[in-house]
């Protein structure tokens, strides 16, 4: 599959994705959401995919969306007089998915529902979007060179990308609501302050190290253990009580136990590496797809 604004590569198991309109600073487009919306479903679905590294071509990150565009910039079909009725029973209808739907809700979206761990490697300028869609991964490591913004008040819109979710969930509500009232371009430091990114490196370290954690998430891993846990962890936290997770943690440790948790056990009590077979998507237990619709 080829992509007109991302770039795909793969090595021993770990995807980098790579936003790739570099000379306009990687920014956000209706086709690039499309592809990226595809390109997160087809890591979940490619055993040789274990984990994935997001990063941006040139100089920046993403500097959010690309306001150029005729018409309405955010592809959105002002002929609409949507009510949250339509959201609730016409979701996926064309006219809404089309017309209506946050493009950058999409993407997150489909981050979300990915089995693969998710690492942004954010290499400079991130805002709007560019900075939205980095709070459905799972790790955030900025260079030095990153500034960060949620600056949607300064073009009068509101936050999108499902980030009235996940960004009060990593930060906390006020930071978030801070963060977002002001609409500041924060430095790197200001943003690991915050609690947003993991580390702050120099610019040729970054992604040496975006692959050192990836490295640490899949060798001697079960790759669907982590496909799990990566889904437990994100929707059982939003659960209104913990026995919602007790039934999820229940079926998850079941499988794993007679699949890859005997090799697991055994690889440990005879000291050696374990030999995971269980492959994702095809070995996922037969709840999953319920489960995580």
């Amino acid at each position: 599959m080829t992509y007109n604004t991302l770039d795909w590569t793969v090595d021993d198991g770990i995807l980098t994705l790579t936003l790739n309109r570099p000379d306009q600073l990687n920014s956000f487009t209706v086709e690039m959401a499309d592809e990226l919306e595809a390109a997160f479903k087809r890591a979940s679905d490619d055993p040789a995919v274990r984990a994935i590294v997001v990063t941006g071509a040139g100089r920046a990150f993403c500097a959010g969306m690309d306001l150029t565009r005729s018409g309405n910039v955010f592809g959105l079909d002002e002929s609409l007089q949507p009510t949250l009725q339509d959201m609730n029973e016409r979701l996926d209808d064309p006219v809404i998915r089309n017309g209506l739907r946050d493009t950058g809700g999409r993407v997150t979206l489909s981050i979300y529902n990915c089995t693969k761990p998710v690492i942004a490697a954010i290499n400079g300028p991130a805002v709007g979007i560019g900075a939205t869609m980095t709070l459905a991964m799972d790790v955030r490591l900025a260079s030095e060179k990153a500034r960060i913004g949620f600056v949607f008040g300064k073009i009068g819109i509101v936050p999108e990308a499902c980030s009235s979710w996940f960004l009060p969930r990593i930060v906390g509500i006020s930071q978030a609501l801070e963060w977002c009232y002001s609409a500041d371009i924060l430095d790197a430091e200001e943003a690991k302050r915050g609690g947003l990114v993991k580390a702050i490196l120099p610019p040729d370290q970054l992604l040496p190290e975006a692959y050192r954690l990836a490295r640490k998430f899949v060798d001697n891993r079960s790759p669907v253990a982590i496909a799990l846990t990566r889904q437990m962890l994100y929707r059982n936290a939003a659960q209104d009580h913990p026995i919602e997770a007790h039934k999820v943690d229940s079926l998850a440790v079941f499988y794993a136990s007679v699949k890859d948790g005997k090799e697991g056990v055994a690889s440990f009590l005879e000291k050696r590496a374990p030999n995971f077979t269980a492959q994702v998507p095809d070995d996922l237990p037969p709840f999953y797809e319920d489960w995580a619709k």
